[in-house]
């Protein structure tokens, strides 16, 4: 268990996930806390890796470090996210290894699980089937990920740990109107359109698909509480076990920013993956349960993207 000294490294400090974890870890009165930005630190630079983790010898390890993007940046861009992904995650868990890190916990995603997984999706249905092809790149570097800490852990003796989360939202989230997932694409776009006086907004696919959210500050929370209290080769989901419709999720979002004008569909773009739900029982098992319904967070969300960008 950390002790409220210990030094832990957080890999990806200036992301979404990573910031959070920062937050988190500040709130429970952890003092020892290390970072590195990228013009600091390349993670896909092995020895660079190699030479921060022999000088600066962390006891704990978070990975939330990655190279992200929505459907639309996954397809155009499918061996950028694969190779930076495998690299950056290979360096850290390898340099973490080597240089006796007590604990290590990997933040992958919930696209690891295939395409068609039964609903709803528990941590045992890894690796049964095909994935989505559209984040196929992606969800194989995560994976990989996965795998490399669970074999050290057989082969060595580490102690290090994943967690799966579902699509995230929040503070620091990326709101790029082309490279970002569909909750903060709809935050901006609506936003935009608000203020534009545009009477009508279109949205991809046709609205069907099933996704469920998971406020970021939850995820930290339960980041650091796996860290703390859990053990294992086999991955921990993070989500709510709650799902909307897209269409759902657009009408929410129109709503809570104020827009009245028309939501069209295009249904010549891509849905993506029909349905996403994990199952989280096994984190409620461990004592663990998400705070912050859908409606809060996308109110708190918005919040920070006009501090951000208004």
């Amino acid at each position: 268990m950390m002790q409220k000294d210990s030094k832990i490294y957080i890999a990806g400090h200036r992301g979404m996930v990573g910031s959070a974890i920062v937050r988190e870890l500040q709130r429970q009165g952890y003092t020892n806390i290390i970072t590195m930005s990228h013009a600091e630190l390349d993670l896909t630079n092995q020895a660079a890796v190699n030479k921060f983790f022999e000088k600066e010898k962390p006891e704990y390890v978070f990975l939330a470090a990655a190279k992200v993007g929505g459907i639309m940046a996954n397809s155009q861009a499918p061996a950028d996210f694969m190779y930076e992904n495998m690299m950056l995650e290979m360096n850290v868990i390898h340099a973490a290894w080597k240089n006796g890190v007590k604990k290590l916990e990997f933040l992958g995603s919930s696209c690891i699980y295939p395409r068609l997984a039964p609903q709803p999706m528990k941590e045992s249905c890894l690796l049964t089937s095909s994935l989505e092809s559209t984040n196929e790149a992606y969800a194989l570097a995560k994976i990989s990920g996965l795998k490399y800490c669970e074999y050290l852990n057989r082969q060595y003796g580490t102690d290090f740990i994943s967690v799966m989360p579902t699509n995230l939202y929040g503070p620091n989230d990326n709101y790029h109107p082309e490279n970002s997932h569909v909750l903060p694409a709809l935050i901006r776009r609506f936003h935009e359109a608000k203020e534009s006086g545009i009477e009508s907004v279109i949205c991809w696919g046709n609205g069907s698909p099933y996704r469920e959210f998971l406020y970021v500050d939850d995820l930290a929370n339960l980041c650091v509480f796996l860290m703390n209290n859990y053990s294992g080769d086999e991955t921990v989901n993070a989500g709510t076990g709650k799902e909307i419709t897209i269409r759902e999720l657009t009408e929410i979002v129109a709503e809570i920013i104020g827009y009245n004008g028309e939501i069209k569909w295009d249904t010549s773009k891509p849905n993506g993956t029909p349905r996403k739900l994990l199952d989280v029982s096994k984190a409620s098992k461990l004592g663990w349960n998400y705070q912050t319904e859908l409606r809060e967070g996308i109110k708190l969300a918005y919040e920070d993207y006009k501090k951000k960008y208004c």
